[in-house]
């Protein structure tokens, strides 16, 4: 809670409510103990009421307000900075010590916040003044010291509220000597001394006494100043050390024979710690002006010293060549921070000291360029990752002791630099948050783009503009004309930057005005983009009222899918890689268009994610989408069914069985061609097969790819049916390979290798897969390529490479697949426990049924089958071979069959069986069309079995099982 009697008492909870206490009386008796908050007060001093009547006030207090008794008295139980008096004692006290300590800045924004509190007379609910007597003095006090800090800076202290103060108060003799300082500093020297023969004609004739020492030694000074050199500001001492900055140092060392420097970037980027830096460790003297506060040539004569004699350069016929005439044959670096303010004033003052000073150089700071000719731009951007991470962990150190990042935050701290931009300011002011947060809880508030509620704590004595990120923003937003905040209110829908076309379709932004937000730091303007840091960007988004953010947001899905459409098709062809790269350089733009339209528009998300099926597998991002298309699935269809299709082929597991049958009903009802072939292709290979009518060839029609594409479904059923076709697949391959279409090749190769494997052909198997992995590499379609990587590593395994089998396995990591080949290698080296916990891993991944993992799960079985008989676990074995054949049952691809049967041969082996070994061994044999060369668990079991019943006995169950499969 909150607690105000410096003015009409005020209660307020937490949210701001206000808390009502009653009437005269308790408000009375609340305002006295609070004036001693957290103590005891002794019942005598709490007012002339019986002690009944004293309890009855309490009690009704204390229905709302934790009041207690305690030895004699009442004490309020609140923290004595909840009350405003309390607190502005605290303050004032912090600025009178930072004002001694020679902190201008600092004590007079501290003292600004102490008497800020102050809304009315003290303790206006006491009849008794008496108490409120010593808060009205310090009030006064803070005053006086806030005036003695703002005389020490470049914008001085106004004179009109201060001549008031005189009036008010007209025995203060500080305040008079106060009042002369700051007349004799705008050049007004003869008011100023007008001003100490009054005071020092009302002490004789009131108070019958002289002007003390201290005024008449500020009336003596102006009689008679004596004559010194200017005391120039150098730049401000730092309080921490600069991090991730060692690049733009060195470029501003490289550049110290320009004249005008400009380190350009958006606030909170470090430009101003980057500036004093680069002046400390430069070999000329260095004088430091703030142009925030003043007009640019006050702030500079300031910086310069050129006030401490009297001058005063707004008041000067010419203040630029008063600055010049003080700067005449000296070299100076002259550090002007905060250019921004008055652009255009500041830029005609530095044009005209340069040429009037030849050995001037000046470095600036400032949001946009200066625009004079021989400027040299410095951008000071966010800090890359590593380097950011680098000052979080620093700044967080000093606010949690011990704070390191390590392998257990080393991702939420990441995270956290990348919410806010890299940008220096902000990333302290998330470090500073550790002292309430731990790293992970920040982290995912700022993912929920809690930034300005976040970062709202920053260092009392910086300059407002540097307190919190809502203010570094604001900063420049105020800086905006109003067509340049419409502007950039409006780009805030796109999400990861726009085109110049983007930005013109979606939000009527001319090529002027993206110039003009790239100037202003608004935008960051890079191979052909614009893009919007996301602080920025979510502030931009609070200035949209609802119905134009809606109206935008509506207009970028268009846009955006209109674009999908417009690529689909050169995702088929050899310029895939330009097309991929288009729609990569949007991705972000893509998914917020996805993820808006699926809370608003189903149909047009609907249409996202058919259009860009292509794009989602050969860029390796369809798992983002999966939920997001789940989500699509319950709903109408009428003229969507196409994209309904494609929407529960991307949701995966996340389809229910209903869904599933109803898209393959969809798919046999379509009697054209589709719209979009690559949907097609997709669900071909997620259906279980044989589960529903199958489609019609001519959804296929009249397309070289799609043509290449029914010929690829074709050779895969061959091979998988027991027919294993090279002649087919080559044929494929070389359909693809005129469309210059990289996934077609890729899946022609992968398959071609898969076969040259089977036959013992290794080194044509693998040159093909490597072709294979370059193609897809070069789209990177991932979950494909981890695909072929599997297959060539349990070829590796038949080879009896397990090092390189492992590799590819690991390489692909993140599948019950890599699971399973992972498993194998560990059995095959005899680590039966690793490979357990492998095969426990990819079981958990699938699930009885599910389209996606319906080919695997057989194989998962049949290989912790093996291992059970590995560790002599013969009865588990058996349940997990007739598991197995269970599993395959779902999807009776011949291939798959033998597999299974390979494995329940070399179990019959095991036990005794080993005519029924060969039989299994010759009937999968005849399934899959071939025997797979160089099988160790098959070549056990053709070994064994021999063993038992001779070469010729072998032969002979062997044939039996040939026939029976045929």
């Amino acid at each position: 809670m909150r607690f105000g009697i410096l003015g009409p008492l005020e209660v307020l909870d937490d949210d701001g409510t206000v808390v009502p206490v009653g009437g005269p009386k308790p408000r009375a008796l609340l305002v006295r103990l609070l004036l001693e908050a957290g103590h005891v007060v002794p019942a005598e001093r709490l007012g002339s009421e019986s002690p009944n009547a004293l309890q009855a006030q309490v009690s009704r207090l204390r229905k709302v307000l934790p009041v207690e008794f305690a030895g004699g008295g009442y004490r309020i139980a609140v923290d004595a900075d909840d009350v405003d008096a309390h607190r502005f004692g605290r303050l004032a006290r912090e600025g009178r010590q930072r004002l001694a300590a020679g902190d201008g800045r600092g004590a007079a924004v501290v003292l600004r916040e102490a008497l800020a509190l102050w809304r009315g007379a003290a303790l206006a609910d006491l009849a008794d003044g008496a108490p409120a007597v010593p808060l009205e003095e310090a009030r006064l006090a803070a005053v006086e010291d806030l005036v003695e800090a703002e005389l020490g800076l470049a914008e001085g202290t106004p004179v009109g509220p201060l001549r008031g103060l005189v009036a008010e108060h007209p025995f203060r003799e500080r305040l008079r000597a106060q009042l002369m300082r700051a007349l004799h500093a705008a050049g007004r020297t003869a008011e100023a001394l007008e001003v100490f023969h009054e005071g020092r004609r009302l002490l004789a004739e009131e108070l019958g006494t002289d002007p003390s020492a201290e005024l008449s030694a500020v009336h003596l000074r102006l009689l008679r100043p004596e004559p010194s050199d200017p005391v120039r500001r150098g730049p401000p001492a730092p309080i921490t050390r600069i991090v991730g900055r060692s690049a733009e140092l060195d470029r501003l060392a490289g550049a110290r024979d320009a004249r005008l420097v400009t380190l350009v970037g958006p606030g909170g980027a470090g430009k101003t710690r980057l500036a004093v830096e680069a002046a400390r460790r430069d070999p000329r003297e260095a004088c430091f002006a703030d142009l925030s506060a003043a007009p640019a040539p006050l702030a500079v004569a300031a910086a310069l010293g050129l006030r401490d004699g009297g001058l005063a350069p707004s008041a000067a016929p010419d203040p630029v060549q008063l600055i010049a005439a003080a700067l005449a044959g000296q070299e100076l670096l002259l550090v002007l921070d905060n250019c921004e303010q008055a652009l255009d004033a500041t830029a005609a003052l530095v044009r005209e000291l340069l040429a009037a000073c030849s050995r001037l150089a000046v470095l600036a700071t400032s949001r946009e360029p200066l625009g004079l000719t021989g400027e040299v731009l410095v951008p000071v951007g966010p800090l890359p990752a590593g380097l950011a991470a680098a000052l979080f962990a620093e700044r967080a150190a000093a606010v949690r002791p011990g704070f390191a990042v390590d392998a257990g935050n080393a991702a939420a701290v990441a995270g956290i630099c990348s919410l806010v931009d890299g940008l220096p300011l902000a990333i302290e002011l998330a470090a500073a948050r550790l002292r309430q947060l731990d790293v992970g809880e920040l982290a995912a508030r700022l993912a929920q783009h809690e930034h300005f509620a976040l970062l709202s704590r920053g260092d009392r004595t910086a300059a407002d503009r540097h307190r919190t990120l809502h203010a570094v923003v604001d900063w420049s937003w105020r800086l905006l004309g109003d067509e340049e905040r419409t502007a950039a209110a409006r780009l805030s829908v796109f999400a990861g930057g726009a085109t110049r076309t983007a930005a013109v379709a979606v939000c009527g932004v001319d090529e002027a005005a993206l110039a003009d937000l790239a100037d202003r730091s608004l935008l960051v303007a890079s191979d052909g983009r614009y893009r919007m840091l996301e602080t920025i960007l979510l502030f931009c988004r609070d200035r949209l009222a609802p119905p134009e953010r809606e109206r935008l947001e509506r207009a970028h899905a268009e846009h955006f899918l209109a674009l999908a459409r417009e690529a689909d098709p050169h995702l088929r062809r050899a310029e895939q890689l330009t097309w991929l790269a288009t729609l990569g350089a949007d991705h972000e733009n893509l998914m917020a268009a996805l993820r808006r339209s699926a809370a608003a528009d189903r149909a047009t998300a609907m249409r996202l994610v058919a259009a860009l099926a292509a794009y989602w597998w050969l860029a390796g991002r369809r798992r983002e989408v999966t939920p997001i298309a789940a989500a699509l699935l319950d709903g109408p269809i009428e003229g969507l069914e196409e994209e309904y299709v494609s929407c529960v082929v991307h949701a995966e597991a996340l389809a229910s069985p209903a869904h599933r049958e109803r898209a393959g009903e969809v798919m046999a009802a379509l009697d054209r061609a589709v719209r979009y072939p690559f949907g097609v292709a997709v669900w071909g290979m997620a259906r279980v097969p044989g589960a529903g009518p199958e489609p019609s060839p001519v959804i296929l029609a009249g397309d070289p790819w799609n043509r290449a594409l029914q010929g690829l479904g074709t050779a895969l059923l061959d091979v998988l049916g027991g027919r294993p076709d090279e002649a087919g697949l080559l044929d494929v391959l070389a359909g693809f390979r005129a469309l210059g279409e990289r996934w077609g090749i890729a899946q022609g190769l992968d398959w071609l290798a898969y076969v040259a494997s089977w036959r013992g052909d290794h080194a044509l198997a693998h040159e093909r897969w490597a072709a294979a992995l370059t193609a897809l590499d070069e789209l990177g379609a991932v979950h494909e390529a981890a695909d072929v990587l599997c297959r060539r590593g349990h070829d590796l395994i038949r080879q009896g490479d397990l090092d390189a089998a492992e590799a590819d396995f690991r390489r692909a990591a993140g599948s019950a697949a890599t699971e399973l080949g992972l498993a194998e290698v560990a059995r095959h080296r005899g680590d039966l426990a690793a490979a357990a916990g492998h095969l426990r891993r990819a079981l958990d991944e699938t699930r009885p049924g599910n389209a996606g993992t319906v080919f695997i799960r057989g194989s998962i079985l049949t290989a912790h089958a093996r291992l059970a008989e590995a560790g002599h676990r013969v009865a588990e074995a058996a349940r997990r071979h007739e598991e197995a054949w269970s599993a395959v049952q779902l999807a009776p691809f011949p291939a798959s069959l033998a597999e299974v049967l390979e494995g329940r041969a070399g179990h019959a082996a095991l036990t005794g069986a080993a005519a029924e070994a060969a039989r299994l061994l010759g009937r999968a044999a005849a399934l899959r069309g071939t025997a797979v060369a160089s099988d160790p668990d098959v070549a056990r079991t053709a070994a064994a079995a021999t063993e038992a019943l001779g070469a010729d006995g072998f032969a002979s169950a062997y044939a039996d099982g040939l026939r029976a499969a045929q």
